[in-house]
């Protein structure tokens, strides 16, 4: 009778408050939300409000809403909510046009934990122009997110280079950079082992680790090239993987960003790198972009 009293004047979490409630759920991830949301009728609505989901969107996204328009005659229903936005910009095939450039860069969110995504456009690096204008060529790819790609005409020197500020990145998070690419009919020089990436932020004191990679891997050059390469030592060169959307993507290496996303991150920049040591004809390269994503 005693046990019973004690238990009945407990305060359980569904007594809180739905604002209180609400508040504590939106400081927890997408991915707990929606745990929350399988508890009881009562969690799910607290879990799949406005308040919680508003909170997982990115700043300038945060008053974003979905539309849906109707066929002829029926009544529009009711704007999607937060969280039907926030699944919007989970989709990485309509990841939505940002910065101030004319669409060089794309964002999305990662579904699980909310962390920022990034596509720098290839408009949006550094490429060498050391042959003057027939380096590269800009051309349109039914493939691409972008209004065009960067194909490689001829060079002998290739290094690419990309910028991002950290704080536009999710603070706190580990991140990898993939090199977005694909390779033309007649390539040349583009399959030896003495390529290498890097990835860093541009402040840092201490030189960031290097990485053997390949673009296309194909080991009868490998083996007419390794007697003078000048790749990293015995390292075995990372290779691509094909993605669902038709491209071949490069690991160029992973960083931390700063804690606070504030101070320690303002004014200072990730910085990506991707270098061909040899100094020899090189051609067929088509470079879609460079990827910002979280590692899960």
């Amino acid at each position: 009778m005693a046990g019973d009293q004690r238990q009945q004047g407990r305060t359980q979490v569904g007594d809180l408050p739905e604002v209180c409630l609400a508040h504590a759920i939106a400081l927890t991830s997408p991915r707990d939300a929606c745990r929350c949301a399988a508890v009881s009728p009562a969690f799910r609505a607290t879990a799949d409000s406005d308040h919680v989901w508003r909170r997982f969107l990115p700043p300038g996204h945060r008053g974003a809403s979905v539309s849906v328009h109707p066929p002829q005659g029926q009544q529009a229903p009711k704007p999607a909510g937060s969280k039907d936005a926030y699944l919007r910009l989970c989709d990485a095939g309509a990841a939505v046009p940002v910065g101030e450039g004319s669409g060089t860069q794309r964002l999305w969110l990662d579904r699980a934990s909310g962390a920022r995504c990034y596509m720098l456009s290839a408009r949006a690096l550094s490429l060498p122009w050391d042959d003057g204008e027939f380096s590269w060529r800009w051309t349109l790819h039914p493939l691409s997110r972008f209004g065009d790609v960067a194909e490689l005409v001829e060079c002998t020197s290739l290094d690419i280079y990309a910028r991002i500020p950290a704080a536009e990145l999710t603070p706190a998070t580990t991140y990898a950079a993939y090199l977005v690419y694909g390779v033309a009919e007649g390539h040349r020089g583009l399959s030896y082992p003495d390529q290498e990436t890097t990835v860093a932020l541009g402040g840092a004191r201490v030189a960031p680790a290097r990485h053997a990679v390949c673009l296309h891997p194909d080991e009868a050059e490998a083996r007419k090239f390794r007697a003078v390469s000048r790749g990293t030592g015995d390292e075995e060169p990372r290779r691509p993987r094909l993605r669902e959307d038709g491209w071949s993507e490069m690991e160029m290496g992973r960083l931390r960003t700063p804690g606070n996303g504030g101070r320690q991150a303002a004014g200072e920049e990730v910085v990506v790198s991707f270098e061909v040591l040899g100094w020899y004809p090189k051609r067929g390269l088509i470079l879609e972009g460079i990827e910002f994503r979280p590692v899960n």
